[in-house]
């Protein structure tokens, strides 16, 4: 530590040192996590995790899989942000979790569920509401609305796109999930760019439209710890092609994913 005018800070090198201190904390948890499982062999369960508001369209299908396999068997269910899916997985309190890939994670897996479009979300009465697409162009100028970093995975995708599209657009706000998305896109007339499940979950205040030309995507996954032997993480990894077929079918075009590894 050194100290200095603002109190006591860490120096590289404690940093350092704290960084490798919480990841083995973090192994040793998922250790003894997994410890505990073995001690009730008998007893089938799996925990899953899911983006806030994804398992509208993902965890019924999963159920019925999941049940017709094994009738018997204990699910628990939580959803959050995704670096906290992450955090979960990584501590063994998770066996798998619908989410974002996470950089800095050398002890998960990612299997690709699907590749989600963005939509441009506006105000209803917006001067731009009677366009079939949004070209980005039209953008400029208007009061942009962009997600903080409690998503960055969105949130790169997000930047990336607007600086490839070199329109200086920055944004005038950042909002932390999608209620407060919708009201302030209502209240302050702006303009978000969302992944299209938003469209599940829009008030009457504000409407989503295409965006013109090669509009971005973002991939959904499923994560998981390597170091996790649970026979019914290995089934429900087995089933994934049939998960993500029977909800392509229900949804059409809003998941049209494929199962293959993304990293």
């Amino acid at each position: 530590m050194s100290r200095s005018v603002r109190g006591i800070e860490l120096t590289a090198a404690g940093r350092a040192f704290l960084d490798y201190a919480r990841l083995a904390l973090a192994q040793v948890e998922a250790a003894w996590e997994a410890a505990r499982r073995a001690a009730e062999p008998a007893k089938q369960s799996l925990a899953l995790g899911f983006l806030t508001e994804q398992e509208m369209d993902w965890l019924p299908e999963t159920m019925r899989i999941l049940r017709n396999e094994l009738p018997n068997m204990e699910v628990t269910v939580s959803r959050q942000y995704s670096p906290q899916l992450a955090d979960a997985l990584t501590r063994g309190r998770l066996d798998a979790a619908f989410m974002r890939p996470e950089a800095q994670t050398p002890d998960l897996a990612y299997r690709l569920v699907t590749k989600e479009q963005l939509v441009a979300v506006l105000p209803s009465d917006h001067r731009l509401a009677g366009r079939d697409a949004i070209d980005p162009h039209d953008i400029v100028g208007e009061t942009f609305v962009s997600v903080s970093n409690t998503a960055p995975a969105l949130r790169v995708v997000i930047d990336d796109y607007l600086e490839r599209s070199n329109l200086g657009i920055r944004p005038d706000h950042e909002v932390d999930n999608l209620a407060m998305a919708m009201s302030l896109i209502a209240s302050t007339r702006g303009i978000a760019l969302l992944p299209a499940y938003a469209q599940n979950f829009m008030p009457w205040s504000v409407i989503s439209r295409p965006i013109k030309g090669n509009a971005p995507t973002i991939d959904l996954v499923i994560g998981y710890n390597k170091a996790n032997t649970s026979r019914t993480l290995k089934l429900f990894l087995s089933r994934l092609d049939e998960l993500i077929a029977r909800v392509s079918k229900k949804f059409g075009d809003h998941a049209d994913g494929s199962g293959g590894d993304a990293r």
